[in-house]
């Protein structure tokens, strides 16, 4: 192995080891962010040391610093010479950098469920890709009587999700005066599905206030966090030998997102479900239905369709918002023409507009 791979990939097991110590670790204070600072850390290191240890490079040419986290994870995902990642794999790594990221620049506050599943599951992966690219074991590093992390998992995800969203609806229950503590507990959940549905950054606040709001309202959480809803807990073994891992649901796949891609993440759930049964644009809605776009988009309008969820969605992937329309849609619009005359629906349609700006 290469000297600086080496060194590396010890930096890698210091820091992991740090952060089951951590996690073991009897006082609270400082303890989530801790643990996740180094968790997030020992992945870097053991991703540079695994990209050097294959041949690739860390540095851009002419770069003073190595390449970054979401860089080390596109190219031991997508680079031919150096792979070693697969697309579940990816998604642990970037909910863990994200939950990281909320712990050391803003306010987390993660329940010990949710914070097991995450480290337990870190901690399984970390073990996985020490054997798979440096044949090492990682109990080769520990002390044999180390627990790594734990010996008691919540193994299904829709009984964490249901006691997370009943403590949040504690917490926004009118007079309790709790706000910011439920932005807090909801942000953990916004950064998992945010993570496995592409987007890259941290929840905003007014993001989080209309989470709040579904959530006070009774809205199921797999509506709410649909990216979430795509994913499942899976254990196997007990004691020290435990594996845990977030996987995909079966028959939804995951994709990699294309380099440079503003506001996204390295690799996301891919919705084909959605992105299936709203399948045409307002310019395909369009030629479908015989009609100018202008005239299409006025007879939607005055149908109402984009209020009603069998005939439009309106899709975010990253920051880009993709407005869809089902064919659901085109057979009402056609429905529609046979009673009403298009040309009538845009003349009143231009009637109304000159009447706004005047």
């Amino acid at each position: 192995m290469k000297r600086e791979a080496k060194l590396l990939l010890g930096k890698a097991c210091d820091s992991l080891i740090l952060s089951i110590e951590l996690f073991n670790r009897p006082h609270d204070r400082g303890r989530i962010a801790a643990t996740l600072i180094q968790l997030d850390h020992g992945f870097e290191m053991l991703m540079k040391a695994a990209i050097l240890h294959r041949g690739g490079r860390i540095r851009e040419r002419r770069a003073k610093e190595t390449i970054g986290f979401d860089a080390c994870v596109r190219r031991s995902l997508s680079d031919g010479s150096i792979k070693y990642l697969v697309e579940e794999q990816a998604l642990v790594l970037q909910t863990i950098n994200g939950l990281r990221d909320a712990a050391q620049h803003h306010l987390l506050d993660i329940s010990e469920g949710q914070l097991y599943v995450h480290v337990q599951s870190g901690v399984t992966l970390f073990r996985d890709l020490l054997r798979s690219v440096f044949d090492q074991e990682l109990s080769s590093h520990l002390p044999a009587r180390v627990l790594p992390v734990s010996t008691s998992p919540p193994t299904s995800l829709t009984t964490l999700f249901d006691s997370e969203i009943a403590e949040i609806k504690k917490l926004l229950r009118p007079g309790r005066r709790r706000h910011i503590e439920a932005m807090a507990r909801l942000r953990p959940l916004a950064i998992l599905d945010a993570t496995i549905q592409g987007e890259k950054g941290q929840p905003s606040d007014a993001k989080l206030k209309r989470i709040g709001k579904e959530v006070l309202g009774g809205k199921a959480w797999g509506d709410i966090f649909k990216g979430a809803s795509a994913v499942e807990i899976t254990a196997d073994g007990t004691g020290p030998g435990l594996s845990l891992r977030l996987s995909k649901k079966e028959g939804i796949p995951i994709h990699l997102v294309a380099e440079g891609t503003a506001g996204a993440s390295v690799v996301a759930v891919k919705r084909v479900d959605e992105l299936g049964f709203y399948s045409l644009g307002a310019n395909q809605l369009a030629k479908k239905v015989g009609l100018t776009t202008p005239k299409t988009i006025a007879v939607v309008d005055y149908l109402g369709l984009r209020d009603k969820p069998e005939f439009y969605k309106e899709i975010r992937i990253g920051k880009s918002l993709f407005k869809r329309y089902s064919k659901k849609a085109v057979d009402e619009i056609r429905m529609a023409l046979k009673k009403e005359i298009a040309e009538e629906i845009w003349a009143r349609r231009k009637s109304t507009d000159r009447a706004a700006r005047s």
